[in-house]
């Protein structure tokens, strides 16, 4: 492969891209001219989900399938890759389309070592909420082949290599099965290695379609027309092949799903087709119409359209769910509108995401207020997917781009392509980056862009830099997020949909006495608190049910302020040792050297909870 570093497409200057980087992730401004857009936005993103720029930790998730359709339709062409690239540093890697290294295949020892040591080996994710901006996660999310290079890369064990991702379609479903990397030293990067990764995963899924009857093909062609036509939830089942649109995957849980594909099988098997009624495992009601595509076999190829009669839901008041101990019966039940990827029945949650789209529906753009982590941002997203499914959606985050080039940056994505921008934490602007926002809305708004594009921005006043008045003017109506101890009913929901999200095949429960501990938080960091810590509870255990002594210690409080950094590591150490000393409180303070005065009273300032000994 040849040394052609001067084309790569980056940034001309290597030291200006790092500088670039140590000023993003120290808070300052970046500009776009600087980074490329889809680098900057994995950042973003990064930052987001709180990656370690400074060091990689994985911990091994689960052995490679060997005997799985996608490994063995891709180990011949990545072997065949492999041997015509040998003697070059160069690996050819396979993963899974969580990220999850199938196979590396390296004809370099060094590359070889290093890449042990960064831990991009089967068995570990790659996936860039775990490991930040990289060819494999960056591609997976945004399901786009990526080219990742040098000081592009968010953690720094990774600056000296260069990878190109390019996503693997199942050749029926169309889905992302999967995904093929080339990875090198920077140093030996060629830019040419995207086109090679791209071409190389056509190749495997042409291999997959070898494999594939034609009835499969016809009954993807039947599950196309049944989605473009249907607009709502459709499957497709048939010989050893399940689709499902997006719409379904993100309005029924795991267990709703698996309970839909077994009633519809059912029907199926009947070989009469039709329409049933079906009640799920959450309470759900739907009906199903079902349509045989092939009579062959014992149970037909058949494509259902699903109707939701009914979604479940539980009083506002109280914590039972629908069927358990103090579930005052299916009156008291109420049927929210579905959003697409949000859950919740809270009476307060309910009324902003109602509140949130009939601003959407007055054609009126919207200002979503709230506590950090509230889910201003993933409303605005199933409000657009829900109403304008095919348009733009674009994130904004003024404060991080403004300046060097960044009010232009703002500026173009209100005058582009209409659709959905957000503009996200606009409280933590300056009074100049104001009044330069504010001057962007007004050319949107004079170029008549009020109709063809929807603009939210996320506030959370406590954090405002500068008099925001100006630049709310633009916003005719404010919607407010409720922070998630107003309506803590909803950790039943929230708890196994992110669970679903984190844990491979939804193998990983809570179980009852986690969940006590859950509902006992007052969760000052709210959703994006509880997502954070169920991503470093999957990250010990994978599978079983998560028990109390899973949680992390900020779990065992229920204090309503966030903790200083101090304070965090002195509560979090009040708490390994009660639970070391099974509830001992007199234990565990001779353990920490502190007196039984001051352990009382630090449980008592922190709120910790103390549910096994009480002395």
């Amino acid at each position: 492969m040849a040394h052609v570093a001067a084309e790569l497409p980056v940034p001309a200057g290597g030291d200006r891209l790092a500088e670039a980087r140590e000023r993003f992730l120290t808070g300052e401004p970046v500009a776009r001219n600087e980074v490329r857009t889809a680098i900057l936005a994995s950042w973003q993103r990064s930052r987001q989900w709180k990656v370690a720029a400074d060091r990689i930790d994985l911990s091994y998730l689960a052995d490679p399938d060997p005997e799985s359709p996608l490994t063995r339709s891709a180990r011949p062409v990545l072997t065949s890759l492999h041997e015509h690239l040998e003697g070059q540093p160069i690996s050819v890697i396979l993963t899974d389309p969580g990220g999850l290294v199938q196979i590396r295949l390296t004809g370099d020892h060094d590359l070889e070592r290093h890449l042990d040591g960064v831990k991009l080996a089967p068995g570990f994710s790659y996936a860039e909420e775990l490991v930040g901006t990289n060819g494999i996660g960056t591609a997976l999310q945004s399901g786009q082949p990526a080219h990742v290079f040098g000081h592009e890369h968010y953690a720094e064990r990774l600056e000296g290599l260069a990878c190109a991702g390019a996503p693997i379609r199942h050749p029926v479903s169309g889905r992302t099965i999967g995904l093929v990397d080339l990875t090198c030293w920077r140093k030996d990067a060629d830019p040419l290695m995207i086109a090679l990764a791209q071409s190389t995963a056509g190749q495997v899924t042409e291999e997959m379609l070898a494999d594939c009857s034609a009835r499969d093909i016809r009954l993807l062609h039947e599950y196309q027309r049944t989605c473009r036509h249907s607009g709502g939830i459709v499957l497709a089942l048939g010989n050893n092949i399940v689709m499902m649109n997006d719409l379904a995957r993100q309005s029924l849980d795991p267990g709703d799903q698996a309970a839909l594909i077994g009633r519809a099988m059912e029907v199926l098997a009947s070989r009469d087709g039709g329409a049933v009624t079906a009640e799920l495992p959450s309470g759900t009601r739907v009906r199903l119409y079902c349509r045989p595509v092939n009579r062959e076999g014992p149970v037909p190829d058949g494509v259902v359209h699903v109707k939701l009669l009914e979604v479940a839901g539980y009083p506002a008041t109280g914590l039972a769910r629908p069927g358990g101990a103090g579930d005052p019966g299916s009156s008291a039940r109420r049927t929210p509108a579905a959003l697409p990827g949000l859950v919740g029945r809270g009476a307060l949650w309910l009324r902003a995401c109602r509140a949130a789209k009939e601003v959407y529906d007055s054609a009126e753009w919207l200002a979503l207020e709230g506590e950090p982590g509230t889910g201003k941002l993933a409303l605005a997203r199933a409000i657009h997917q829900q109403q304008n499914p095919a348009g733009s959606f674009h994130v904004v985050d003024p404060a991080a781009i403004c300046g060097h080039g960044g009010q232009e940056a703002v500026r173009s994505e209100l005058l582009g392509t209409g659709g959905t921008v957000v503009l996200r934490r606009v409280d933590r602007l300056d009074a100049r980056q104001v009044r330069a926002l504010s001057a962007a809305l007004h050319e949107a708004r004079a170029a008549g862009r009020q109709h063809s594009l929807w603009v939210v921005a996320t506030v959370t006043r406590q954090h405002a830099a500068a008099d925001l008045t100006a630049l709310l003017r633009f916003f005719p109506r404010t919607v407010e997020l409720p922070p998630l101890r107003h309506h803590i009913e909803d950790i039943y929901e929230l708890v196994p949909f992110f669970l679903a999200k984190l844990s491979r095949q939804g193998r990983l429960t809570c179980s009852p006495g986690a969940m006590k501990l859950l509902l006992r938080s007052s969760w000052p960091g709210n959703t994006g608190q509880l997502w954070q810590v169920l991503k470093g509870v999957v990250q010990r255990r994978r599978a079983g049910s998560i028990h109390p002594e899973d949680l992390p210690p900020e779990c065992w409080t229920v204090s309503r302020r966030m903790l200083s950094s101090l304070e965090s590591m002195e509560r979090d150490a009040i708490v390994r040792s009660l639970l070391d000393h099974d509830g001992n409180k007199v234990k565990a303070a001779e353990a920490l050297g502190m007196s039984r005065a001051t352990i009382y009273r630090k449980i008592h300032e922190y709120g910790i909870v103390t549910p096994l000994r009480t002395k």
